[in-house]
């Protein structure tokens, strides 16, 4: 009796684990893709950084996230998603000095939200299927991050160039979010 309960036991760890590297493949994948997709609206809104160069400024994104420390993979599907709930905020913000097309911003969001709901179903997910602990300093470090960057565009007063700086920075942001998300694949 107890060694067919101790075996049970292990086929459930062997298929949780395996089922949940499947997720995390597939999560890798989305999250590729969804990265993709918002630098290739990034890139549509129009705005040259060459005109700006006067308002450039090193918003400093945090190290650990820079330089791709490893994370858990848990880690990195908190990080996504509140890079992706920033980015989004940053987005609803003052636009109307931008002169851009406002479908391609509906859709950026659309595609934050869209990407933001899911992540934050897996992150529940995590949080009831295992013992999550996570160090708080990088996800301060992050906010902190994106609040250099809300403050840089009201110093600016939501400016054209402020504007333009700060899709540049997102679009480096979503650089290094690649490089997390192909951190899922190990």
């Amino acid at each position: 009796m107890t060694s067919r309960c101790i075996l049970q036991t292990a086929l459930l760890v062997y298929f949780s684990t395996t089922v949940l590297a499947m997720n995390y493949d597939l999560l890798r994948f989305q999250l590729s893709s969804s990265s993709v997709e918002c630098q290739e609206l990034l890139l549509q809104l129009n705005g040259t950084s060459k005109d700006c160069l006067k308002d450039r400024m090193n918003f400093k994104i945090p190290e650990e996230i820079a330089k791709s420390q490893q994370f858990q993979k848990e880690d990195i599907v908190l990080v996504t998603l509140e890079m992706f709930q920033k980015t989004s905020d940053i987005f609803r913000r003052n636009l109307s000095s931008t002169g851009w097309n406002e479908s391609i911003v509906e859709n950026l969001l659309a595609t934050l939200h869209w990407q933001k709901e899911h992540l934050e179903e897996i992150l529940e997910d995590i949080m009831q299927e295992e013992n999550f602990t996570w160090d708080h300093r990088t996800l301060l470090h992050l906010k902190r991050y994106y609040l250099r960057i809300v403050r840089y565009l009201k110093a600016k007063e939501y400016s054209v160039c402020a504007w333009t700086i700060v899709q540049a920075e997102i679009l480096k942001s979503f650089f290094f979010l690649d490089k997390l998300t192909d951190s899922l694949l190990n």
